[in-house]
């Protein structure tokens, strides 16, 4: 069966550096953005452990695959509910606007240290919403992580 380009899923990638206006919005590259105008992202805190949080956005099937993960833990496993607890209440669901524009919470953008400009990073199948500071920490890192990565994939 032959994939319309219309049922292709969205390949999240590049880099897009964006201004962050009064109102906390930040524009989606037009290759981002949901074809449903209806269709949400849910915004998550990331925390990282040297760099500091971002913020992740999920489409909606990358959410209900975290779901899943979060659910296939066991019940007696006492991160579980630390786990849906930290997601749960550092999360929002983000409509997009007429000009393709999110919103992000004054908390979330306070936590991850987005105030005048943003770094949108493409991670495949979904992405992320860095402060430029953060981003250039976190980028050095990766640099030196990724090559043991792409050894795996030889």
């Amino acid at each position: 069966m032959a994939i319309e380009a219309n049922d292709a899923p969205t390949v999240y990638n590049s880099v897009y550096r964006h201004g962050v206006d009064e109102k906390r919005r930040i524009q989606i590259p037009a290759r981002w953005r949901p074809i449903d105008p209806g269709i949400e992202l849910t915004l998550v805190l990331w925390p990282k452990t040297k760099e500091g949080p971002c913020i992740r956005v999920l489409p909606p099937a990358q959410m209900a695959r975290m779901m899943q993960d979060l659910d296939a833990i066991a019940n007696s496993d006492p991160g579980k509910g630390a786990m849906k607890r930290f997601i749960g209440s550092h999360s929002v669901q983000a409509p997009l606007d007429k000009a393709g524009r999110i919103c992000v919470p004054e908390e979330l953008a306070t936590k991850a240290g987005i105030t005048e400009q943003a770094v949108l990073v493409g991670l495949l199948d979904r992405f992320e919403i860095w402060s430029p500071e953060r981003f250039e920490k976190v980028t050095s890192a990766d640099e030196v992580l990724a090559q043991d990565g792409f050894r795996m994939m030889e």
